[in-house]
């Protein structure tokens, strides 16, 4: 079973879209240098710590609207 499932990371973010961009994105900064807030992250790669962060609430997701006003 993976951990954590996308049954429990819909409850996260709008969209499975929105979650993988947002993974994506931290899993770049971890791979520059950053460092992870987890104590004890069960995933090796930086692609499943940066999910454990936004599943665990030490990354959160918002929503950004690009519509500008006229």
């Amino acid at each position: 079973m993976l951990y954590p499932s996308i049954d429990e990371m819909m409850n996260k973010v709008d969209s499975k879209y929105s979650l993988v961009v947002a993974a994506a994105r931290r899993a770049r900064q971890l791979r520059e240098g950053s460092h992870s807030e987890l104590k004890s992250p069960r995933a090796h790669k930086q692609v499943g710590v940066a999910l454990e962060e936004i599943y665990k609430d030490y990354i959160t997701v918002t929503r950004v609207d690009d519509k500008t006003s006229e």
